[in-house]
């Protein structure tokens, strides 16, 4: 065989491995971007959360390969646990995966889920304190909150104090209406030490500008009276006008006769009205029958009563009665009050 047969066979040899090396390099560069493009689309993709308000919990020391299993067995995901890492990698965050409660919102992707767990962004719950509850009310309420450890369940209201650190105290007011973010694992006392701190707070600000010559000695004596101006109306326009009837009276010597304290010191035995027997009963709640102010708070004032008590409306006003939607009249003598209360009480007017 010629040299020049030999030399055409090997040139048409090594081309031939030269196209086939192209074409394995074309096939892997295939392969490549239908992988990126197919990670790219499970990234995108929403996982399958079927109904609103769901979430998945994450425990302390869980892997990345116990989280995706987690995520799978609860039906969020039917893809491979090699799509979760491919794409945990691409983002740098495998090793970086917070425990915790996450919201799975509806539409919710596998790279959005990635991410607020690599950022330790835990489902957030709200509590809210009403204005105008009692403590006895809050406890109830937040004894059925979720999510959180119930760890005053049981205790009186000493031990309770005892164990958010203010021991001696009574409850009643020194709790601030608000709303509270707690995630899961928080307790009952994480809520109350913040809202008793908030209360604190607020009320630390507020009396150092309170208006001159208050018949208030101390701030827990202006916390006594707006829980009164909490419970005696609801509507912003009054809270200020109804504190500086208080006022008035406390600096008159007059009896407060506000039916909220009345009704506070009744307890369990109040039924829904108050008779005039009840008006007469002495307890230590019971304005009727003892001067001054009752020596707690009867619930729990939010902030603008708490304003209302420390900047009182001027004004000669003495007398209040209800006029039965919502909103009061005022007197600033017996003889006005007592035409009033036969006009809107007794239905009399005339």
């Amino acid at each position: 065989m010629s040299r020049a047969g030999k030399s055409g066979r090997g040139m048409w040899g090594g081309a031939r491995w030269r196209m086939l090396i192209v074409v394995l390099l074309l096939a892997a560069a295939g392969a490549a971007g239908w992988l990126w493009h197919d990670l790219d689309r499970f990234s995108r993709t929403p996982l399958q959360v079927r109904a609103p308000g769901q979430s998945i919990d994450i425990a302390k020391g869980s892997g990345f390969k116990q989280i995706v299993a987690q995520l799978r067995e609860q039906g969020f995901s039917a893809a491979s646990p090699l799509y979760w890492r491919a794409l945990a990698e691409q983002m740098q965050v495998a090793g970086k995966l917070h425990a915790g409660e996450y919201a799975l919102p509806q539409g919710i992707t596998p790279r959005a889920l990635l991410q607020a767990m690599a950022s330790g962004r835990v489902l957030q719950h709200d509590f809210t304190i009403v204005d105008g509850w009692t403590f006895t009310e809050l406890r109830a309420a937040l004894d059925q909150a979720g999510k959180l450890q119930h760890l005053t369940t049981g205790l009186d209201n000493a031990a309770l104090m005892r164990k958010i650190g203010a021991p001696g105290e009574a409850p009643e007011g020194r709790f601030l209406p608000e709303t509270y973010a707690y995630v899961k694992g928080d307790s009952d006392v994480d809520v109350l030490k913040r809202a008793y701190a908030a209360m604190h707070k607020t009320l630390d600000a507020l009396w150092p500008g309170r208006d001159a010559d208050l018949p208030l000695a101390t701030p827990y004596d202006a916390l006594i009276l707006a829980s009164i101006v909490e419970k005696e109306t609801g509507r912003a326009d009054e809270r200020k006008r109804i504190a500086g009837v208080f006022v008035r009276r406390l600096e008159s010597h007059m009896l407060l006769q506000t039916d909220p304290s009345v009704i506070y010191g009744m307890g369990a035995s109040y039924a829904g009205n108050i008779r005039r027997s009840d008006l007469t009963t002495d307890t230590p709640y019971n304005t009727y029958t003892r001067a001054g102010l009752p020596p707690t708070p009867i619930a729990l004032p939010g902030k603008p009563a708490i304003e209302a008590a420390l900047h009182p409306a001027p004004g000669k006003d003495l007398y209040f009665v209800a006029r039965g939607d919502g909103t009061h009249v005022f007197a600033s003598t017996l003889a006005e009050h007592n035409h009033n209360v036969a006009c809107y009480q007794l239905k009399r007017c005339q």
